[in-house]
């Protein structure tokens, strides 16, 4: 075919998409709605934009390379779509309840509307996406040159550089004249989802044409395929489980967290139940765009000269058999599967650079620009249509300087696995309301960084940006920390070794900072709304009636909906308030309403921060404050029991401390008690907070960085030890414990215990001293609650012993029907005066400003004795600390410690 024609008819091909593009807009904006746009079909051919040129070309070129591994690709969309589809709806509704624009809007709004998080995702999403749309822009440059191989020379484009610039170029006018045209409020483009509409035809039925001209034109019909496929490499393909498995999970995560898919799964969804339909019709799109992939490689292989590039053989088939037509229809499939893919990420990537970088910014340089006179709504177009032309300029500059080398043909896994990286937060924050933005903050960044360091880095080749030097050894020659054998582990593919290393550690700092940090109001209100979003009525308080005057939102909102929309907006409002021809009071319901309508145009935290300028900032409602108390459930529940046991308490107050008001002690003791669980609970969370913003400072040494983070994993491991401790105590306070009464031998638990009391590094030496003899005795008990008792007092004499040799001995005797076993250190013992409270929740001897444990091992011990039918007891006059356990023989005995409906 001539190459004037092929030129020729992608003008024309362009022209009608922005012919079609321009009419959906024009009749949108006039407020006639087409019809055909808002359908369940429109909807799923949009999302046919996860089939890019590397999925047009590229699929053929894997399977022709890979067997049949280029299945995963479409396997993972297929399994979200048919078997997790209630996370796609939930996402959905999440996006019109919140007006979110992008996912890193999600993300930001999900934990408190923070913008940080907001430049973190965006920051992400670009470098991920850069060399993504490189690819784009090599594959359509590529299938030129197949045409204009033998064009005449006036009309061959100068090179492939040449090609690449006039795409670019033309892909950055479609995109800012149809993707920035308005500031829409809900932040949908009807006239690009139109145009991915008719793309999404047109590469499905150029792959079709070419399939089945591969089959019934060049193969005989499909039993002649089959026995073909027999007999080529391809046949010959073993599945490797880890890497399929891994495939798919990635193509999995990529449905959900690139951002051109998100934007037009959940931004551009207008109605929710369009999900229904696209749960079965997109895997049908994506069987349909797979079915003849196996049988045009098999041919290709078969009639193309060896060396032939077979990501092309979509193309080069037909030309070969002299079918230009077919060949010219290819080509633009290819070319709306690479255009189509540009322009939903340029208008992705740009609002999320104007929502989250380019307006905070400027918020931050103007004080009370929220009041002051300009046009918001101009700056926040013209950043977009610049940040679509810098995306697009920077793919072309990564094409050119990549010089289109095989770099780029992995590059779509790899820019999956990149993406991936926030769906822990995604997930975590849309399930667990108890993440929080530092979690994501840690989890995104050590995700993040892994992935560049282990996958995208070493992906230019040991002549990239990673020296062959470190890739063979390692950073100055730590073995341990080679990009492609982290930690050590070595023989794994490099996608998998990069994807199971950066998921894991993303995940285990989302988690771990998560449960140790503490949200903010906005961060709890938020997780509520987010988690619980199909049980809760639209229009939830978050703002009090603060400062703002209706004159001045009205102001701001003109600036940014545009005064039309913005007037329409205030009316209604004024409205439904009773106050038709008046402005609206600005009730917190009020300023809920108007952020919610401003977040679909600048974003969630952008809009936060422009009202909070205006209303003097956010409080929280009673709804709120109870959500925010969520962590203190335990605490609470526990504060409730004691009341119920008041007359205990009472009794115990009047025996300690002689007060005569008996009704104010026993709330000085509960409030007492609350404070040391606050003080407990705050100290470890301040020590770990603090640490983690000094580790945070980039010059910080190693040695400090070492001892910091120390300090905060014993600061973690002391926090988990006294909810776990205060949950036990609270369960056998209430006699709710659930004990296995059996026969044990009580000298195979006394070494369990010693055993597992000596399991750490003692920092001086400790004897015991034992007499088997006398131990060898049946018991009937809880093992594994009385070995628990052991533990805790052998190891406070391994703590607390104070001797210059301390020895511990072990003494068992029968009493009675009962045995006792004491514990007794040569230490120098409890003083007298402490001896009454060591068994008293949170009593310590030691300073109690130092880190340590709280004070409830004792108390645990004792409830655990008591549940158990027995004592325990602390024996003065031995020479040091001594405890004396005293437990039943008989089964009648240590039954009758337990609850009975235990």
């Amino acid at each position: 075919m001539p190459f004037n024609v092929l030129v020729a008819v992608c003008l024309v091909y362009v022209i009608i998409l922005f012919a079609v593009a321009f009419e959906v807009e024009r009749r949108e904006m006039r407020g006639r709605r087409v019809r055909f746009l808002r359908s369940p079909i429109v909807y799923t051919l949009s999302l046919s934009i996860y089939c890019t040129a590397w999925t047009f070309y590229g699929a053929v070129g894997y399977a022709a390379r890979s067997g049949l591994e280029f299945v995963t690709i479409y396997l993972g969309p297929t399994l979200v779509f048919v078997g997790w589809w209630w996370i796609l709806r939930k996402l959905v509704r999440i996006g019109r309840a919140q007006r979110v624009t992008s996912i890193a809007d999600l993300i930001s709004s999900r934990y408190g509307k923070s913008n940080t998080l907001g430049v973190i995702v965006t920051l992400m999403a670009v470098a991920s996406y850069t060399p993504y749309i490189a690819l784009q822009l090599q594959s359509v440059t590529l299938s030129f040159g197949v045409f204009a191989a033998d064009a005449p020379l006036g009309w061959a484009l100068p090179d492939q550089g040449a090609t690449a610039l006039w795409l670019a170029g033309g892909l950055a006018l479609f995109t800012i004249l149809f993707g920035t045209r308005n500031l829409d409020a809900n932040e949908r483009h009807h006239g690009v989802v139109m145009a991915i509409a008719l793309e999404a035809v047109m590469k499905l039925v150029a792959l079709l044409a070419v399939g089945i001209f591969v089959v019934w034109g060049l193969a005989g019909g499909v039993a002649d395929v089959l026995a073909r496929i027999d007999a080529s490499a391809i046949s010959d393909w073993r599945l490797q489980p880890g890497r399929w498995a891994g495939l798919t999970f990635v193509s999995a995560a990529a449905i959900l967290t690139l951002p051109r898919m998100f934007q037009v799964m959940v931004v551009e969804n207008t109605d929710e139940r369009h999900l229904a339909t696209a749960s079965w019709a997109f895997p049908a799109y994506l069987m349909l765009m797979s079915l003849f992939v196996v049988p045009i490689a098999v041919i290709g292989l078969e009639r193309m000269p060896p060396g032939t590039n077979p990501d092309l053989f979509v193309l080069t088939l037909p030309l070969a058999a002299g079918e230009g037509g077919l060949a010219l229809l290819a080509f633009l499939g290819g070319f709306s599967s690479a255009t189509s893919m540009v322009i939903v990420a340029a208008i992705a990537l740009a609002t999320m650079v104007s929502n989250h970088i380019v307006t905070p910014l400027w918020l931050a340089l103007r004080a009370g620009s929220a009041r002051a006179p300009g046009d918001v709504r101009g700056l926040v177009l013209m950043s977009r249509r610049l940040s679509i032309a810098v995306v697009l300029a920077m793919g072309y500059g990564y094409f050119r300087l990549s010089g289109g080398s095989a770099a780029l043909a992995a590059i779509g896994l790899i820019a999956f696995v990149g993406t991936a990286q926030v769906l822990p937060a995604m997930i975590g924050g849309i399930f667990w309301r108890g993440g929080t933005r530092s979690g994501a903050i840690a989890g995104l960044t050590l995700g993040f960084a892994i992935w560049l360091y282990t996958l995208f880095l070493p992906s230019f080749g040991e002549d990239g940006l990673i020296s062959a030097a470190v890739l063979a050894e390692g950073p100055f020659g730590i073995g341990w920390l080679r990009p492609r054998a982290l930690f050590g582990i070595e023989g794994l593919d490099p996608l998998l070794h990069a994807l199971f290393w950066s998921l894991l550690l993303n995940t285990a700092a989302f988690l771990g900072v998560s449960l140790f940090s503490f949200p903010g109001p906005m961060e709890r209100l938020q997780g509520v709304a987010f988690v619980n979003i199909f049980d809760q009525a639209p229009g939830t308080r978050s703002w009090s009636r603060g400062q703002a005057e209706a004159e001045d939102l009205l102001s701001m909102s003109q600036r940014i909906l545009g005064v039309d929309e913005a007037q329409r907006f205030f009316q209604a409002e004024a409205a439904a308030q009773g106050k038709a021809g008046f402005l609206p009071d600005t009730t917190p319901d009020f300023i809920a309403r108007l952020e919610r309508q401003l977040a679909g145009s600048v974003g969630a935290a952008t809009a936060h921060a422009m009202i909070a300028q205006l209303s003097g900032g956010a409080s929280v409602s009673v709804q709120d404050l109870i959500a925010v108390a969520g962590e203190a459930a335990e605490i609470k529940e526990y504060s409730a029991q004691l009341e119920a046991k008041s007359e205990e308490l009472v009794r115990t107050a009047r025996a300690l401390r002689e007060a005569n008001d008996k009704l104010t002690e026993l709330s000085v003791q509960k409030d007492a008690f609350l404070g040391q669980i606050s003080h407990e609970l705050r100290t470890p969370m301040t020590s770990i907070r603090a640490f983690s913003e000094i580790l945070m400072e980039p010059d910080l040494p190693e040695p400090m960085r070492a001892q910091y983070a120390e300090i905060i994993h014993e600061e973690a491991r002391r926090l988990t030890r006294l909810l776990d401790d205060l949950l036990d105590l609270s369960v056998l306070e209430n006699r709710k414990a659930q004990l296995n009464i059996t026969v044990a031998n009580l000298h195979d638990l006394i070494s369990r215990a010693v055993t597992a009391a000596s399991s750490s590094r003692a920092e001086r030496p400790f004897r015991i001293e034992r007499d088997p003899a006398a131990e060898h005795m049946p018991v009937f008990t809880d093992a594994d609650r009385l070995v628990q008792v052991f533990i805790n007092l052998i190891a406070n004499a391994r703590k607390y012993c104070d001797a210059d040799r301390p020895v511990l001995r072990i003494e068992v005797k029968q009493r009675a029907g009962r045995v006792q076993v004491d514990f007794i250190d040569n230490g120098s013992g409890i003083p007298k005066k402490a001896q009454g409270l060591i068994f008293e929740k949170f009593s310590r001897l030691t300073d109690t400003s130092k880190a340590g444990g709280a004070g409830l091992g004792l108390a645990i011990c004792r409830e655990i004795m008591v549940n158990l039918g027995g004592t325990i007891d602390y024996v003065p006059g031995q020479g040091g600390a001594a405890f004396r356990v005293t437990l039943p023989l008989r089964r009648r005995d240590a039954a009758a410690g337990a609850d009975p409906g235990a």
